[in-house]
């Protein structure tokens, strides 16, 4: 070999060394997963344990345990890339712990060739999965760990983005299923309903029966974390909104297709957005943080991109409601961050005068998380409980969680996304005094219909799911005589839910048990009675109590509920409710919900009582601006120029900034309405009244009237 061949691998060995040498600057190795615990800083009540590991387990994103204590995993390998062919690697493993040490040593595969499964929910010996487009049932008949049969359910979900699909279905305890979509557009159709029409996802999340083949949209967005408490309240996640609560259902909001926009969820953190990890940031993130910055700089935008010390990879939103760990954390929020490497906790706090809770950081976690990790690999994102009352957390284990398409072409040049593909963590968080690991079999699959009515008073939400999903999918009315009983006689409000909804699901409720359910001594239950109460005309007067609630919501709960009645029925009512609550802007939207509530009989009443409207207040206008945008986009005749009248009567003419609201709402109706209004010669000379001595911003409006009806 010649100097000048010499020289020339020389050179390119040098050159090779010094690209490994510069990306190994910017990212780390993989760990072990021995390795990988000793970078972690724990809650000081608690010890965390391997459960699983590579090579059992992979990129796992959900798990689930079925009724005999069986653990299901569901990998996603492709992230974050969609696979060329159409044809995914996704996977469904079944995990065992042959040894019973409580480490997994032998997986099966379940189901594969799964293209971007994120989420499964046992069913019927089988497993719900979400896979968009589609949600399927995946089934083993003959009992080789295997599925053999493969039903599709709904089909016409979107499928381009990983990070945002249909996931994280979430059995609850009014027998419906809810799954996040993250607000995106698809037309989805039911295989079991073939005649009907699709249904338009924009905007919302999805809840199904498999019961009663129900399906429709729910609130949201939820991107990757929900969670539902004891009562039936979700908790949602977005990336860096880590925990919202879903305060209006959809259902109630969208049976009035003329109210303004409102966002139905509610950011209840009280600590938003900080959070505190103890692993650095990615080279990539901090060098696109910095040029972002200064591109905000140089346009001189309001605006500043942190790298880090802020939530922008939350997911997994799981309440804790086991039985294992100390009192003082039971219905805590445990959510991961996979940018941050960390678990952070909420514990919420109910007020008897608010419809949303507020979530707080602990005293002992002011200034800290819950879980951290020095390890950047570490992906946190998702976490279940499971029959033992362990919380169980998922670990991705990946180099990079990021969209490419977020991330500068020149940046990625040294970033390899399937980095970690093979690799893929659970871990088992119990208390610090926890006795040995000891292995779950509930063996409910076989359990008699007594000993599952049993199973509904086991601490734990956990056995009380399970029992109660499998007395809906067994529909034996045998059960209904000890449900009632355990309803009339249990001192634990959760277990009279449980029992309710049981029998709700076996369609074994009547007006007497339902109302009893509306007068229970404790508020959770009284909520969901008086939902269930909407069935029940002749509970109507019961129902009209309840606006009068100790608990706010109960109290709001009913003004959603009464929505549902004929409105000569219920307006009355209604306007007590905006007297009472008025001021607070969930329950106006929950009262404009209804025919009832967006009528002129209501705003007569409120006129004519002079209390609501007695004088200028923000509350007062935001109620009439979204009343009269309301009446203007219904475009009835009849109600634009009631509308006016009222207006110009003493009880609004007398408040300036009142009637301006009015007059503005409803030219803003006028305008987003479907059809044009057109107004007659008796609508022009009411609109005169207001040419007199009125302000120069309501002739404006009433100008913009004028030419809207023209």
């Amino acid at each position: 070999m010649n100097t000048t061949i010499k020289q020339f691998f020389a050179t390119v060995l040098v050159l090779c060394a010094l690209i490994i040498s510069c990306s190994e600057k910017h990212y780390t190795d993989p760990l072990s997963p021995e390795e990988a615990m000793r970078t972690f800083t724990l809650n000081d009540d608690f010890k965390i344990e391997l459960f699983a590991a590579e090579p059992f387990v992979l990129d796992p994103v959900e798990m689930a345990f079925d009724e005999q204590g069986n653990v299901f995993v569901v990998e996603m390998p492709d992230y974050p890339f969609k696979p060329e062919s159409g044809i995914g690697k996704g996977r469904i493993r079944m995990l065992s712990d042959t040894s019973g040490d409580g480490r997994i040593d032998k997986s099966t595969i379940f189901a594969d060739s799964l293209l971007e499964a994120t989420s499964i929910l046992p069913w019927k010996g089988g497993l719900i999965v979400t896979a968009a487009p589609n949600i399927f049932y995946l089934r083993d008949t003959n009992g080789d760990n295997r599925a053999d049969t493969k039903e599709l359910l709904f089909t016409g979900f979107f499928q381009n983005n990983p990070e945002a699909q249909i996931t994280n279905l979430r059995f609850s305890v009014d027998n419906w299923i809810y799954a996040s979509n993250f607000g995106q557009e698809g037309e989805v159709t039911s295989v079991k309903n073939p005649g009907t029409p699709p249904l338009s996802m924009s905007g919302s999340d999805f809840r199904f029966r498999m019961d009663r083949g129900q399906y429709e949209l729910e609130t949201g967005p939820t991107q990757f974390g929900q969670t539902i408490d004891e009562w039936g309240h979700r908790f949602l996640t977005e990336n860096s909104i880590h925990i919202q609560q879903s305060v209006i259902p959809w259902r109630y909001v969208n049976r009035n297709p003329y109210l303004p926009q409102h966002r139905l969820l509610a950011n209840i953190s009280d600590h938003d957005p900080l959070m505190y990890n103890a692993s650095s940031p990615p080279y990539w993130r901090v060098e696109r943080t910095k040029r972002r910055n200064k591109a905000f700089q140089e346009n001189h935008l309001d605006q500043v991109e942190y790298a880090e010390g802020h939530f922008t990879g939350s997911s997994g939103t799981t309440l804790y409601l086991g039985n294992m760990f100390p009192e003082k954390y039971y219905g805590n929020v445990f959510i991961g961050d996979v940018s941050g490497n960390l678990v952070h906790r909420d514990v919420l706090t109910i007020l008897s005068d608010s419809v949303v809770v507020v979530a707080k950081r602990d005293d002992t976690e002011k200034n800290k998380e819950f879980l951290t990790s020095t390890d950047p690999w570490f992906r946190p994102d998702n976490f279940t409980v499971g029959p033992d009352g362990a919380l169980y957390i998922m670990d991705m284990y990946r180099q990079h969680i990021e969209a490419p398409s977020s991330v500068p072409e020149d940046l990625k040049r040294d970033m390899d996304y399937n980095n970690g593909k093979d690799k893929g963590r659970i871990y088992r968080v119990v208390p610090k005094n926890a006795g040995p690991y000891k292995k779950m079999t509930p063996g409910l699959k076989n359990a008699t219909i007594e000993q599952l009515v049993e199973q509904l008073s086991n601490a734990g939400q956990w056995s009380q799911l399970q029992a109660q999903r499998i007395l809906l999918e067994r529909q034996d009315k045998s059960a209904v005589a000890a449900l009632k009983n355990l309803f009339n006689r249990h001192n634990d409000p959760r277990v009279r839910l449980h029992a309710l909804y049981a029998l709700e699901g076996l369609n074994s409720l009547d007006a007497q048990i339902v109302e009893q359910a509306m007068k229970d001594v404790h508020p959770g239950v009284r909520e969901n009675g008086v939902m269930l109460s909407e069935k029940y005309p002749e509970l109507l007067p019961r129902l009209i109590e309840r606006i009068n609630d100790s608990s706010a919501r109960v109290a709001f709960q009913a003004t959603l509920s009464l929505g549902e009645f004929p409105p000569a029925q219920v307006v009355t009512a209604l306007a007590r409710v905006i007297e009472k609550h008025g001021q607070d802007s969930w329950f106006r939207i929950a009262v404009l919900s209804s025919e009832a509530g967006s009528s002129l009989p209501l705003l007569e009443l409120l006129v004519k009582q002079d209390l609501f409207f007695r004088k200028t207040t923000n509350e007062g206008t935001a109620f009439l601006d979204d009343f009269s945008y309301v009446i203007g986009a219904r475009n009835k005749a009849g109600e634009i120029f009631g509308l006016v009248k009222l207006l110009a009567a003493g009880g609004i003419k007398k408040e300036q900034d009142l009637q301006l609201a009015g007059l503005k709402g409803l030219a803003n109706g006028i305008r987003n309405s479907r059809n044009k209004f057109k107004a007659d010669s008796m609508f022009k000379e009411e609109l005169k009244i207001f040419e007199g001595d009125s302000s120069s911003e309501i002739k404006a409006v009433v100008g913009e009237i004028n030419k809207l009806v023209e």
